[in-house]
Parts: structure tokens; C-alpha cells; sequence
């Protein structure tokens, strides 16, 4: 398994999980394939023993090295990884669930990450926004970043981002109606909140430091607040050991010109 979760049990105005990585290899090779262009995929290998990558043209293997290489800013292409990362993480804690597929380019201006969940009727019953967030400042980016843009959220005032992004994530998904399944969404009732950020530590003191907030920023039941830790010494230098190994992984993946 490429990303191993562990939950919180301590915290009770959040719920949320510890990321650890048991194979630097597997890890490696999960983000080659979705650097190639095959998420969908992954999402398959993650669960289903044997799988392996589809046959994979050079021109994807140079567009992949293209996303695991810094190119002037190292945080662009380490957040990148760490949007991969997030992904795998939801993906093993609810697999089969409705998701937006990693972006392609870096340093992505629109969600990081979206995650809805419908019921028999195809009724919407919870929209999640992911905020992905590698740093070495975490409570800073937290304050400075995180929570002003969970705040315009909850205000309403992005919403037509969300509206777009759910109702292509329906209609790829074979919803019989996606624009009227968007219209008819209760939008405070449904919209909850996942933030993933790396920490050197994840004890029940780091988060209660680390998250402190959360609920006046998005206030409600605890179900509207996730929070992972991805628990790294040495961010930089960890990321760029990573993507030295993924970028060997991908290379290998060609198969056709």
C-alpha cells in the first residue's frame, strides 16, 4: 500500500488520520502512473491485487518527468506530489467514492481536490473540498491561506467554482441530470471540508495546535471538518528524493512511441 492512514482518536472537533508512507517504492510508482495520465487507473490498482500501468507512449513519459521535475520552484512541483498524495488517501478511505482525478500542471488555480457523495435517488448529500498544502510553515499556512479560503467558501462567495467543477464530475459519472442534481443542492448542508497538510509531528497536542479554529472557521457538525497530517522531517529533501524515484518509475513505463 502506498499510503497508510491512521485515525485520530483524541480530537473531537474534527475527525481526521495520519498519513505514513510503508513504501517509498509503491508510493513512487502509483504517482508515475497518474503523472503519465492513468488516475483512473491507480484508483483500480489501489484495489484489486496484479494490476499494472497501460501501455504508455514516450510523449507521456516526457510530460510526466515534466511534473516531477522543479521547474524554478521547487514548492510547485512538491505540491503537486502532494495533491497525488491527498488523492491516494482518499481514495483508500472511500474507495469506489465519486472524485475529481488529479490535476496536470502545477501550481493549479482551482480546487486542489473534490469528493461527492450521492444517494439511490442521485441526490447530492455532501460536496468535500480538499485544500492540499505542503509546507514547512503549517500552522502559518493554516492562518495565512487555509482558513480565509475556507471562510470564502462558507460565505458563498466561490461557489460557482464548486458548481462547475460537480457538475462535470457528475455528468462524467453517468448522472442522469447534473445540472438539476446542482441546482437542487442545499449548499450549506451539504458543504464539508478535508485539509491535508504536512507536520513533522501528528500527536493529539500538534493537531489541537495545528488546527486550532477549524471549528469557528466551518462551524457545524463535526462531519464538515477533516483534517490529515502527512507526518514528514525534512519535507524538501524528502519530496525531492520521491520524485527522483518516480521519475525512474515512469521511465520505465514506455512501452510504445
Amino acid at each position: 500500500m502506498p499510503i497508510t492512514l491512521t485515525a485520530f482518536t483524541v480530537q473531537t472537533d474534527w475527525e481526521g488520520c495520519t498519513w505514513s508512507v510503508p513504501s517509498v517504492d509503491e508510493l513512487a510508482n502509483a504517482i508515475a502512473i497518474i503523472a503519465v495520465g492513468q488516475a483512473l487507473h491507480v484508483a483500480n490498482i489501489l484495489h484489486v491485487a496484479g494490476l499494472a500501468a497501460k501501455p504508455t507512449s514516450k510523449g507521456a513519459i516526457k510530460g510526466a518527468i515534466k511534473l516531477l521535475t522543479s521547474s524554478g520552484n521547487i514548492a510547485h512541483r512538491d505540491g503537486w506530489m502532494f495533491q497525488v498524495m491527498s488523492w491516494l488517501a482518499a481514495q483508500l478511505r472511500t474507495p469506489g467514492a465519486l472524485m475529481n482525478t488529479p490535476h496536470m500542471i502545477h501550481a493549479h488555480k482551482g480546487l486542489d481536490g473534490l469528493q461527492v457523495s450521492i444517494d439511490g435517488g442521485e441526490k447530492v448529500r455532501a460536496v468535500v473540498l480538499f485544500e492540499d498544502k505542503a509546507t514547512d510553515n503549517p500552522r502559518a499556512m493554516v492562518l495565512s491561506k487555509v482558513w480565509p479560503e475556507f471562510k470564502e467558501f462558507e460565505t458563498g462567495e466561490n461557489e460557482h467554482l464548486i458548481v462547475a467543477e460537480v457538475t462535470s464530475l457528475l455528468k462524467g459519472a453517468g448522472h442522469s441530470d447534473p445540472q438539476q442534481a446542482v441546482a437542487d443542492i442545499m449548499w450549506k448542508q451539504v458543504r464539508r471540508y478535508r485539509l491535508s497538510i504536512t507536520d513533522e509531528h501528528s500527536t493529539a497536542p500538534s493537531q489541537a495546535k495545528l488546527f486550532k479554529g477549524y471549528d469557528k472557521t466551518v462551524p457545524g457538525g463535526v462531519e464538515r471538518r477533516r483534517a490529515e497530517v502527512f507526518e514528514v522531517i525534512g519535507l524538501r529533501k524528502w519530496m525531492d528524493d520521491l520524485a527522483e524515484v518516480a521519475i525512474r518509475k515512469a521511465e520505465a513505463l514506455a512501452t510504445t512511441d
